[in-house]
């Protein structure tokens, strides 16, 4: 039986990211998604977040985004099932990236939008490949930020296991220390606001202090298998299906969800790719800074401007 996820009744991250619910797939699982700006026959970007993560990751960036592209795009945020204010899936093994691309197809048809331009970080990344494998058509340009067709078992097996340390603390004066420190070589010379504000995007303390993750807890489940000397396959025919559009390769400079010689060989595949790393950051990225986001909004203008010629 479907059982709703507990969700903070006002949750600050989400305070500027207002979502209707669109069902997809059985009747109980709805997911949620954000638009900004009018959507109309303007080309729009649609974001999708990594693997436990949502659309509060994209907050900073839709401003930011919106200023340097002077609101000429709108944005959609959505949130995968199991991850922020979406519904869980019924089925635990139903969780996947084919099936999270087929949701975002249902999403985009749901909105009347035949065509966009896809930015996806780690995970979200892995399912705009599935996507482009699905629906090529759909895609107007591609920016993948620190994803790709081989997956860093490292990043897996600590994600699992900060999430297991993260289960057993109460109360915010233990919290937040914690916190600040899981995320701090990440993200170096970051003040402690900032640190907080992107560890509580995913989780809230409820109030007996307890600290509730905003996603399903099965996800973690899933990463049991996963060990750090496992040698992944690689899903190079995925990337591949990205080739009829445009394509931006993004990655932090800490990160450990995509090694750099997977980055490289990517490039080399795509020599008409653009390439671009933001320094001193792990992921997820931050975005919240001109520097980082403008040449996220310069393909985007460029990929609009070839649209339009064509």
């Amino acid at each position: 039986m479907f059982k709703p996820r507990p969700l903070p009744a006002n949750h600050k991250p989400f305070a500027s990211l207002p979502v209707r619910l669109i069902t997809v797939g059985r009747g109980s699982e709805q997911m949620a998604v954000h638009v900004s700006g009018p959507l109309l026959d303007r080309l729009p970007v649609v974001c999708l977040a990594g693997y436990h993560r949502n659309m509060a990751d994209w907050g900073e960036f839709v401003r930011l985004g919106a200023q340097a592209l002077r609101d000429a795009h709108p944005f959609i945020l959505i949130d995968f099932k199991g991850r922020g204010r979406s519904s869980n899936r019924a089925q635990m093994g139903s969780y996947s990236s084919l099936n999270d691309a087929s949701d975002v197809i249902e999403i985009m048809r749901a909105l009347a939008v035949d065509r966009a331009l896809f930015v996806g970080q780690g995970y979200g990344g892995q399912v705009l490949m599935a996507l482009a494998a699905q629906k090529p058509g759909l895609i107007a340009g591609s920016v993948l930020l620190d994803a790709g067709p081989v997956s860093d078992p490292r990043a897996l097996v600590r994600l699992r296991e900060t999430q297991k340390d993260l289960s057993g603390v109460r109360g915010e004066a233990s919290l937040k220390p914690m916190l600040r420190r899981m995320v701090a070589a990440d993200y170096p010379g970051s003040p402690d606001t900032v640190l907080e504000a992107l560890a509580l995007r995913t989780h809230f303390v409820d109030p007996k202090g307890r600290l509730q993750p905003l996603f399903d807890r099965h996800l973690i489940k899933l990463l049991e298998p996963f060990d750090l000397d496992d040698i992944l396959v690689a899903q190079w025919q995925l990337f591949d299906a990205l080739g009829s559009a445009p394509l931006m390769v993004m990655r932090t400079q800490l990160t450990q969800q995509l090694r750099r010689e997977t980055f490289d060989e990517m490039l080399r595949r795509r020599r008409d790719a653009e390439g671009y790393i933001i320094e001193n950051q792990g992921s997820p990225a931050l975005l919240e800074s001109v520097e980082d986001v403008q040449p996220i909004a310069d393909f985007i203008r460029q990929v609009a401007g070839a649209k339009k010629a064509a």
